[in-house]
């Protein structure tokens, strides 16, 4: 069989405050919006820009970190796959909802950032998820000498 890939990554701003709930197993879930603003020219060289909203859901250990450090404003790097639900309401209408369910968070908003101001919920400027570079590897890859200068 064919190897398939479902791989979404948005860089965009939260749309609003997430909303945080617990499942009846006991894990943290979190629903929210991102927005991307893709900007281009129309036929008669007007500058336009397009917003695109996107539905995300993050789950355990993310949706804990979305509930402490995300807010309506941050900016984010998502990484994760498309996923579409399907229900029936009261009615017996059938509803679809596509959403990106997260597997990779980075924060690119400093302390302050978004519309909510200097929140106590911002923590600092970013959670990355990859394990931190050990001091030694930092301390080689910054030594510059003259060969690394191309003049």
């Amino acid at each position: 069989m064919a190897r398939s890939v479902n791989k979404a990554t948005l860089i965009g701003n939260v749309g609003k405050d997430p909303e945080v709930k617990l499942l009846p197993s006991g894990a943290a879930v979190a629903n929210f919006t991102l927005a991307t603003s893709e900007r281009f020219k129309d036929k008669s060289g007007e500058n336009q820009e397009r917003t695109e909203w996107h539905n995300l859901v993050a789950f355990q250990r993310l949706a804990e970190i979305v509930r402490d450090y995300v807010k309506k404003g941050s900016k984010l790097y998502v990484e994760g796959r498309i996923q579409t639900r399907s229900w029936d309401d009261k009615d017996n209408q059938k509803h679809y909802k596509t959403e990106i369910v997260i597997n990779e968070l980075v924060l690119l908003s400093g302390r302050g950032d978004g519309e909510s101001g200097g929140s106590s919920r911002s923590g600092g400027s970013s959670y990355d998820q990859r394990q931190p570079a050990q001091t030694d590897d930092l301390v080689q890859s910054t030594e510059i000498t003259d060969d690394d200068i191309p003049f």
